[in-house]
């Protein structure tokens, strides 16, 4: 052993001694030595800091290098690597690289030039991306080309059932894509133009032609009647039927009524009329729809849909027995929703007709012949208004009067009875309301140029009897169309009057 290390050093000095060992000192003891490479950039006769400039421009050069993403049905892509947040983070293997051969001892050194001799050393250059930036070409981008999947469809035409087949939908599957992305340019990118094929996800349509066929039984079905609204009334209760009518839910769907008929403008069918607000009766873009949900609502509780949202109106409505109905409010937040809870799909028919509201909630009957459902209104307690409230209107004039009925205050709640075979089996309560009572209310016109009618009408407001001011604005109106009729008498009179002393003076 010791003749081995004895001959050892005699080489490595004889190899000093022949000029090898100027890689160790003199002017070329700073750059990297020959056959350093890191990835395909020869670093050989560089400095540590020309290298990493080196490094640098290559990897900036890179920047501009383009890649194609492949997005759904033969959609492309086209950004640049740039796009991509391209960085290196192994520059510290260019300080290392510049080390061969220069660091540790003798034997170290000595043993580090002679593998040059025989092959390079390559250090991978290791390139990172961002993946957020991935993640929005991805979203953003890419995903514009998505094709959402089409659900098999039914209508009714002329009572018979109508069935579309759906469609696939193929949309980019973003973390996965980003894995795949990374995975190629960090490992099999040969920093040249390049082309990616996202991962495209197909999404099989819900529905088929046969199951859909089979919604022929009837589920649950309700009606209302409008037959005492107005015109524009009536036109938002039909409106918002259509809009609902043909709706089809999967298993698992929730329905909003606000957001299948929303929004309240005139480009989407609606017209003002009366509506609740804060206790009074206003007029309002789509007054009326919440008959159309109030009837759904019906339907859904004898199809034994799962309601998740459901609230009663502010004041008690004539259409419903108490805790039956389900208001709509824009401004407060209030929808009518429910959830296909069943096994098959349920399809929702809506029609008007006579001025009455239907809907039928079809689908795949399930439940014993021999169960009955039904619902009871029970009202818990009532509180009559005990007050009117009077308002005064300078901009009508006296002999106007516009009165709005009082409402009653109720509390109330709902019961769902199960039969079978005849026998109550059961009683639940399903939900309870309260509504607030409401006084009956006036605007009473009291502009005159006429004092003594200003007193009278100020006064018949000051004594809180509604009647009081109808009674008193009829009396004015009636002698104010008396003086009137005087005055047109009178004026007849002396025009009549006139034309005799014309007449005598032309004579």
């Amino acid at each position: 052993m010791k003749r081995f290390i004895l001959s050892f050093v005699l080489l490595v000095c004889s190899w000093c001694m022949l000029g090898g060992g100027t890689v160790f000192a003199g002017s070329g003891d700073d750059v990297i030595l020959g056959g350093v490479y890191m990835g395909g950039i020869d670093l050989s006769g560089m400095t540590a800091d020309q290298a990493k400039a080196a490094v640098n421009k290559f990897v900036d050069d890179l920047r501009g290098k383009n890649v194609t993403f492949g997005a759904a049905d033969d959609h492309f892509v086209a950004v640049t690597i740039g796009d991509l947040g391209i960085s290196w983070d192994n520059e510290a293997d260019i300080d290392a690289a510049a080390a061969i051969g220069k660091k540790g001892n003798i034997v170290k050194r000595y043993k580090e030039i002679q593998d040059l001799k025989h092959g390079n050393k390559v250090f991978d250059l290791k390139l990172s991306f961002d993946r957020e930036a991935l993640r929005t070409i991805f979203a953003e981008q890419c995903a514009e080309y998505d094709i959402p999947a089409h659900n098999a469809t039914i209508t009714r035409e002329n009572g018979e059932l109508i069935v579309t087949d759906g469609q696939p939908g193929k949309g980019v599957n973003v973390d996965a894509s980003i894995d795949a992305t990374m995975e190629y340019l960090t490992n099999e990118w040969d920093y040249s133009d390049a082309s990616i094929d996202l991962v495209i996800d197909v999404t099989e349509p819900k529905g088929s032609a046969e199951e859909l066929s089979k919604l022929t039984d009837v589920l649950g079905t309700y009606s209302t009647s409008y037959s005492t609204s107005s015109a524009d009334r009536c036109k938002n209760v039909e409106n918002g039927c259509r809009l609902i009518n043909g709706t089809l839910l999967y298993p698992g769907d929730e329905f909003s009524t606000y957001d299948t008929i929303k929004p309240f403008t005139t480009d989407n069918g609606y017209y003002p009329a009366g509506s609740y607000l804060k206790g009074k009766v206003v007029d309002s873009l789509g007054g009326g729809i919440c008959q159309v949900s109030t009837t759904l609502y019906n339907a859904v509780l004898l199809a034994e849909l799962e309601v998740t949202e459901r609230n009663n109106h502010s004041m008690i409505i004539t259409y419903v027995d108490p805790s039956m109905d389900a208001a709509i409010a824009e401004s407060a937040g209030k929808d009518f929703r429910f959830v296909n809870n069943l096994d098959n799909p349920v399809y929702i028919e809506g029609y008007t007709e006579g001025k009455c509201i239907t809907f039928t909630i079809y689908g795949v009957e399930t439940r014993p012949a021999d169960r009955k459902i039904r619902y009871e209104s029970e009202v818990l307690t009532t509180k009559q208004p005990d007050h009117e409230d009077i308002f005064a209107d300078s901009s009508q004039g006296i002999g106007y009067i516009n009165v709005q009925s009082a409402h009653i205050g109720y509390t109330a709640q709902l019961w769902k009875i199960v039969e079978e075979n005849g026998t109550e089996v059961s009683r639940e309560v399903i939900n309870k309301s309260s509504y607030m009572a409401s006084p009956r209310t006036a605007t009473v016109g009291v502009n005159t140029d006429n004092p003594i009618y200003a007193s009278r009408i100020q006064a018949a407001i000051a004594s809180g009897s509604i009647d009081t001011c109808k009674a008193e604005a009829a009396a004015i109106k009636n002698e104010m169309a008396a003086a009137a009729q005087q005055q047109a008498d009178l004026n007849a009179y002396y025009q009549a009057l006139q034309q005799q002393l014309l007449q005598q003076a032309g004579q």
